[in-house]
């Protein structure tokens, strides 16, 4: 996942504690890592300062009993104000080396390598599974588009001289305005077709104030000046999450699972408008306002299958599969580690318990049917507990 957490921890003459308040940002943020719950998050916008990353560990990632997110190191990032930062869950990766490269200007592109905590890692059976997240935030402004090509200049020309074909994903707030921009072709047809990135959208064309690219806008998430949030509604496509060839083929080891690129917030009925003007039907409605309290961005995230299995405690082994849409039946299919008592909770979009249904399996697999012919066409959540693990959430349709 991606997110540009909008000042965070810092100050302005126009953004501050009291438009900004950190406070409430990491209440808000907290609610949409725990919706979300990403294995690795990148974030573009912290203050650039050990502090301020620690208290984004502390206080939004390891939280209500959870500890195994870590942080990479802070990079000086050119002596400014902002700092990109990653965040990652240390049960399943760990962090064999940060690369900070300087451009020409207090914005740092940052090189973080990953390998997969493979069960039978180191024994021999397996080859190891790295990956590596290029974190970039490009000059912003319609202006600024020859600054934005340097910077990614110094980036294609970096992976250029380390001469190694891998697993790459670049994330970040680009600051694009449209699939022409030099800055987006250099990442997309490089000079180097080793080194060319995959846009999981792919969706060229002009992304800024048009109507045609309402699904794919991530800013801005209000419509009115307030404080220091963009004003405008959604209506630019600048944050993304790009892929090597590698990822997008399933080469070596990590495949990017198809359909799986998200934007939370952004249900395609909001051009520009503020997300919580009206419905919106691409998340709860809690995480929506948290998504409009948290920053003028929306984050962005895909799924990443790998072809190895995590040392962790089996009893994270923990999954419920249905078809979806749905019509008068809900069909689940569930696996478990062992016999668990079972709470199912199905919530509207006001964020409304509308059915809840508690039980005890006596195997490792469980199927169940709910009857759904009551709900209103529509978006509901289903969310499922054992007591054990997380708490999953899946979104269906109710047609």
């Amino acid at each position: 996942m991606h997110y540009n957490l909008m000042y965070y921890n810092t100050n302005t003459g126009f953004c501050n504690q009291e438009n900004n308040s950190v406070s409430r940002k990491d209440s808000c943020l907290k609610k949409i890592i725990q919706y979300i719950k990403p294995d690795i998050f990148t974030a573009n916008e912290i203050g650039n300062n050990t502090s301020s990353h620690q208290r984004l560990l502390d206080s939004v990632l390891n939280t209500g009993g959870k500890n195994t997110y870590k942080m990479g190191q802070v990079s000086s990032n050119g002596g400014g104000t902002l700092s990109n930062g990653i965040f990652y869950n240390a049960e399943k990766f760990t962090l064999k080396s940060q690369t900070n490269v300087p451009t020409l200007t207090t914005r740092d592109i940052n090189f973080y390598e990953f390998y997969f905590n493979a069960v039978d890692l180191g024994s021999g059976t397996l080859d190891t599974a790295f990956l590596t997240c290029i974190v970039a935030h490009l000059e912003p402004g319609n202006t600024n588009t020859t600054l934005r090509a340097q910077q990614i200049a110094v980036l294609m020309n970096y992976l250029d001289s380390v001469n190694v074909k891998s697993n790459y994903l670049v994330m970040g707030d680009f600051n694009v305005y449209a699939d022409t921009e030099a800055c987006y072709r250099m990442l997309i047809t490089p000079g180097n077709a080793d080194f060319a990135f995959y846009d999981p959208v792919d969706k060229p064309g002009l992304w800024s104030d048009e109507d045609d690219f309402r699904f794919y806008h991530t800013q801005s998430t209000h419509a009115l000046q307030d404080g220091c949030f963009a004003s405008g509604g959604m209506d630019d496509r600048f944050d993304f999450i790009l892929q090597s060839e590698y990822i997008q083929n399933g080469t070596r080891h990590y495949q990017f699972l198809n359909n799986s690129y998200t934007t939370p917030g952004q249900d395609g009925n909001h051009f520009n408008k503020a997300i919580n003007d009206g419905a919106n039907s691409s998340a709860p409605a809690d995480i929506i306002e948290a998504l409009f309290n948290m920053s003028d961005h929306l984050p962005v995230y895909l799924d990443l299958q790998v072809d190895q299995t995590a040392g962790l405690n089996i009893q994270e082994v923990f999954d419920v599969a249905f078809p979806n849409p749905v019509t008068d039946i809900l069909h689940l299919n569930v696996a478990l580690e062992k016999p668990s008592q079972l709470d199912f909770a199905i919530i509207n979009t006001l964020s409304q318990e509308v059915f809840f249904y508690s039980t005890t399996t006596t195997g490792t697999t469980a199927s169940f049917e709910f009857p759904v012919d009551f709900l209103n066409q529509g978006i509901y959540f289903l969310t499922m507990y054992n007591g054990i693990n997380k708490p999953i959430t899946k979104k269906f349709m109710k047609k």
